[in-house]
């Protein structure tokens, strides 16, 4: 539990979780009860601006009416008829969101992890059906400093020992190599290669930007060298940067698109593979499935979210106020900041160590009413709503120059 003082009713919420949940997570200590659009409100009745957007499963803010609509007039229907039926809604679903992707086929799941899970088996089916890779020999290259989730498979190709120590063996197969170095993957790829997995900008690293020409380089790469390039677009996707999708901003086309979080607008765990047939068509009937993946309740929610990422509305929010950030984050730099990285509503802050670590600088804004997190010691990260205000930025970047004023 945190050094912050906590109000009795906050630290009861926060000791009976303490007592009878597992300890996998380090919250701050705030306990929320209630949301809408940028704000939540807690136990307290005292009001937060969200910077954090649970991770970016929350962009188009709390409770949006639209997708709380969509949701409602579905749950009053039917919520689960599992993959053993077809249902009135999985269809539209999928057909929109191919279209947003301009690719032929979905293969829906629920969290972003099982997507990349369901990444992986893609490429090996693919690599031994249609490439002819030797069985049990596909090699997948990855991206060090990477976070594609926290499943074993997944942990084991990371270079966060706090992801990996005491949980392997772990499964092979998997080839790291430095993020933004291209010719580093082109140097890798060998006879067996699968596919190229990487995250368009690394999100839970510190949102991390590739160099200018790095996604249109693994692009030629994988085309010529006749690999997969699967891009996990589950954070940086879906307006976050101001584009539907983070290789959009060079204008690349993965062969897979990795989708989740925001895909089930902030209500329900949706996530997704996108590909053309000829890769994604490589999974038989009963070689892959999960009973609650394309539910109609989901398919509900999805298809609205992608109805609503089809206008362009969001994006080009992203766009606006996130260029109004960074040059406010801008003005920080010297000021107890070190660095800003950013991309659209999208940015990684490098605290100087001297006004603190970034859980520091965290707890000092959620005393202010801005919920913030930290990752790797001294950066916080910034994801607001899509539906954030440019008043409500300002806001928000007021309290963190005081907080690093001290």
């Amino acid at each position: 539990m945190s050094d912050l003082t906590t109000d009795a009713l906050t630290a009861g919420y926060i000791a009976h979780e303490d007592e009878h949940l597992a300890h996998n997570y380090h919250p701050l200590p705030v306990v929320v009860a209630r949301a809408e659009g940028s704000w939540v409100t807690d136990v307290e009745g005292r009001r937060y601006l969200d910077l954090l957007s649970a991770y970016s499963a929350v962009n188009f803010g709390h409770l949006h009416p639209a997708i709380t609509a969509a949701l409602t007039e579905q749950l009053s229907r039917v919520a689960l008829t599992s993959r053993a039926f077809h249902n009135d809604q999985l269809g539209a679903f999928a057909a929109a969101l191919a279209e947003l992707c301009g690719k032929d086929l979905v293969l829906p799941m629920n969290t972003g992890a099982e997507a990349v899970e369901t990444g992986i088996k893609v490429a090996r089916a693919w690599a031994y059906r249609v490439k002819g890779v030797p069985a049990g020999a596909a090699e997948i290259i990855v991206a060090h400093d990477n976070f594609h989730g926290r499943t074993t498979t997944i942990v084991g190709f990371s270079t966060d020992e706090s992801a990996r120590d005491g949980f392997g063996p772990f499964t092979p197969g998997f080839v790291g190599v430095p993020y933004g170095d291209a010719a580093a993957i082109d140097a890798a790829i060998g006879e067996n290669t699968a596919a190229v997995l990487i995250e368009p900008i690394q999100g839970e690293a510190g949102v991390i930007l590739p160099p200018e020409g790095y996604l249109r380089a693994v692009r030629e790469i994988c085309t010529r060298r006749g690999v997969l390039f699967i891009a996990d677009e589950i954070q940086s996707g879906l307006g976050r940067v101001g584009t539907t999708f983070a290789c959009d901003r060079e204008d690349v086309v993965p062969d897979v698109y990795l989708l989740g979080k925001a895909l089930g607008g902030g209500i329900l765990p949706v996530s997704a593979v996108v590909a053309d047939r000829d890769v994604l068509g490589v999974i038989r009937p009963g070689e892959h499935g999960s009973t609650f993946g394309g539910n109609p309740l989901a398919a509900a929610v999805g298809l609205r979210v992608v109805e609503m990422l089809a206008s362009g509305e969001f994006q080009q929010r992203a766009l606006a106020l996130g260029e109004h950030l960074r040059a406010r984050l801008d003005d920080l730099i010297g000021h107890g900041v070190v660095a800003v990285r950013s991309a659209g509503l999208w940015a990684g802050i490098d605290i100087d160590p001297v006004v603190g670590t970034g859980r520091e600088i965290a707890e000092r804004l959620l005393a202010r009413g801005v919920l913030v997190k930290d990752t790797h010691g001294q950066t916080i990260r910034i994801a607001p709503p899509l539906v954030v205000r440019a008043t409500e930025l300002d806001w928000a970047i007021e309290q963190l120059k005081v907080v690093l004023a001290g």
